[in-house]
């Protein structure tokens, strides 16, 4: 069965985009720790990070650069911090999280965010890319 990330990739669930290629896709996370929180993915469905195959794991690294550089002229932070857990969804992913402090780094602590809001930031981000 297709994971849920699978889906947004194939267009069968929405998401607030921000940066897309061939091979890579990101978005805003709908459940954020912080404002801008943004996961970054390949479009392959592979469960584990480090299952990757090298060309696709440097690729997942380098283009999660490229959207955290964009998401640091957009969110006032201290800088972008990258996380990789991967328990929630068996689809690899980056978690590129805004930080102020180390509390935005924590998955106990969520920010609501309205649809409008969330549209808004995605757009500021892909303008920075």
């Amino acid at each position: 069965m297709a994971s849920i990330f699978t889906k947004i990739v194939n267009g069968e669930i929405p998401c607030y985009k921000v940066a897309e290629t061939d091979a890579f896709l990101a978005f805003l996370d709908v459940n954020p720790n912080t404002e801008g929180h943004t996961l970054c993915i390949p479009k392959k469905e592979v469960d584990k990070l480090f299952d990757l195959d090298e060309a696709t794991y440097s690729g997942l690294m380098a283009f999660s650069r490229k959207v955290a550089l964009a998401i640091e002229k957009t969110i006032p932070c201290n800088r972008v911090g990258l996380t990789v857990i991967g328990l929630e969804v068996p689809h690899a992913h980056v978690h590129l999280i805004p930080l102020k402090s180390m509390d935005d780094a924590r998955f106990i602590k969520k920010v609501k965010m309205m649809p409008e809001d969330l549209n808004k930031i995605a757009a500021k981000i892909r303008a920075n890319l």
